[in-house]
């Protein structure tokens, strides 16, 4: 009989030695304490990138996943391991929004690992410098370009350029799986969903399919813990209904007006059809129509209007703040509208009108993204990213203009509800000087679920114990939070705030 146990008590520990062998050979340690991981594809390691020299702080994979063979439709990504401790800490995929917008938005104006110092002339090379506030201090996140079309994904057939909610959540899904089949490793890791503005529609709708795909038995099975979404659109008549609101208490109309306005519409806003309403609307959209409705601290940026002598210059309003020791490297992206004038438009069901279709520029209205078109755009760079050449899949926009894209998944809040209610974590922030989609949408729509209130209004601190924003806890892990005079990209404007809260909401610890 003890024979019998000490057999069993060595294949058990040779057993063990095995696996620990195994993720040996998964992931190592290199010299410069790195890790690196063996298991991915061949030649998907990125080990220099132009405009940065010295070594990464931790390791970076990019390439494609073909989500559908028949048609070649594949999905770029672009993989930074964690700089912490990449095989335990989470997993994080992160989408940006537009719709059809790329997440190379995320990677290099917000929380990326690199900040951009722009070339001295208009088609110069810009310089990469470590960013310190990036989230791979705490996470491996995994930017992807999604639908297919946007950024550096594409698709063989033009007919998979017509989309929607449900088939990019659908071919997000199959993305991860066959993801995680090229990256096993990481399966074990807490996985969470993220993205901000359009990827309010993104997050929820492909954590559901992660879900479904859980609760049917679909291998491999994904270690989902919860999403996170910033500034996200969310449902019609909640988003559309926040912005007179939201343009009263910034104090950017009179009380006189926004009563009148209260009175005549009876407090819906977004799809107004009486005159009388419509013509209060108007004149909201009078005081408030030359504002950065993306940050309305911020100055607008007319590119229609800025001489290159400007451009050289490089003056930058005083607004531009420092971050710790070192400058920002690239100054907050001068912006004034999004996909049309939002008291307006709302994301309703059906067509959502691309960028390019609302106006009669070729770039993004009163967006400046010349850095990262510069960049991405240069032969060595898509090289060095693994991604096809411009002659194979065309030019990088930070936004597209040959998907057609249809809103086909409704109000997000069914869903906020179903997920919360099986016990996943979210988190939903806002930057409270956001006019696109205003705190105030977010907070009613979070707080109309109707859960307890866990921990009521508080403010929370960052940055020597200031006043970084506001929360509130709710049951069912669900939690609410403002950024204090950021933006509609959190992590762009207020860039050390939104890692706090990132790094605080990830280690599960109350903001």
């Amino acid at each position: 009989m003890a024979g019998k146990e000490e057999k069993e008590t060595m294949v058990s520990k040779g057993f063990v030695m095995l696996l620990l062998g195994v993720l040996i050979i998964m992931v190592r340690i290199s010299n410069d304490n790195i890790a690196v991981v063996e298991a991915a594809p061949q030649g998907a390691q990125v080990t220099s990138l132009p405009g940065f020299s010295g070594k990464f702080a931790s390791s970076h994979y990019a390439g494609y996943v073909t989500v559908n063979e028949e048609h070649g439709r594949s999905l770029y990504y672009y993989f930074v391991t964690s700089q912490n401790d990449p095989v335990s800490d989470p997993l994080v995929l992160w989408l940006n929004g537009g719709p059809g917008c790329s997440s190379f938005d995320g990677f290099v104006y917000e929380h990326g690992p690199f900040n951009f110092i722009p070339g001295k002339g208009s088609k110069d090379m810009p310089t990469l410098v470590r960013n310190p506030y990036t989230w791979a201090k705490v996470a491996n996140m995994l930017y992807v370009d999604s639908p297919a079309g946007v950024g550096y994904s594409y698709s063989n057939n033009s007919d998979d350029y017509s989309t929607g909610d449900i088939s990019t959540a659908s071919d997000s899904h199959a993305f991860l799986l066959k993801w995680f089949k090229d990256y096993p490793e990481f399966l074990s890791n807490p996985l969470y969903i993220s993205g901000e503005s359009y990827a309010g529609v993104y997050v929820p709708t492909l954590t559901q399919e992660i879900v479904k795909g859980i609760e049917s038995g679909i291998k491999p099975a994904l270690n989902l813990k919860g999403y996170m979404v910033g500034n996200g659109v969310t449902d019609t008549e909640f988003d559309g209904n926040a912005l007179v609101p939201f343009v009263y208490g910034m104090g950017l109309i009179s009380i006189d007006l926004y009563k009148d306005t209260i009175l005549t519409c009876k407090g819906n806003y977004w799809n107004a059809t009486d005159s009388d309403c419509i013509s209060k609307l108007d004149a909201i959209d009078q005081d408030v129509q030359n504002l950065n409705i993306y940050d309305i601290l911020e100055p607008c940026y007319h590119s229609s209007t800025t001489t290159e002598a400007e451009k050289s210059k490089k003056v930058l309003p005083k607004s531009f703040r420092k971050l710790g020791k070192t400058d920002r490297p690239l100054p907050v992206r001068r912006r004034m509208f999004g996909r049309a004038w939002p008291l307006r438009s709302p994301v309703k069901d059906g067509l959502v009108p691309n960028w390019y279709k609302l106006s009669d520029e070729q770039s993004v209205p009163c967006l400046d993204t010349h850095v990262a078109d510069v960049w991405l755009n240069n032969a060595s760079v898509r090289q060095a990213l693994h991604a096809l050449p411009e002659k194979t899949i065309g030019r990088w926009l930070i936004c597209t203009d040959q998907i057609t894209y249809n809103h086909d998944a409704g109000s997000m809040i069914p869903i906020h509800r179903s997920l919360t209610g099986k016990g996943y974590r979210a988190i939903i922030y806002s930057g409270d000087h956001d006019l696109c989609v205003p705190f105030t949408g977010s907070e009613a729509w979070t707080r109309s679920l109707g859960y307890k209130v866990i921990d009521r209004w508080r403010p929370w601190l960052a940055g020597g114990g200031q006043v970084a924003g506001y929360t509130t806890s709710y049951d069912n892990n669900l939690t609410f939070a403002t950024v204090k005079g950021s933006g509609h990209t959190v992590p762009e404007y207020k860039p050390e705030e939104a890692l706090a809260l990132f790094q605080r909401w990830i280690a599960k610890t109350p903001l």
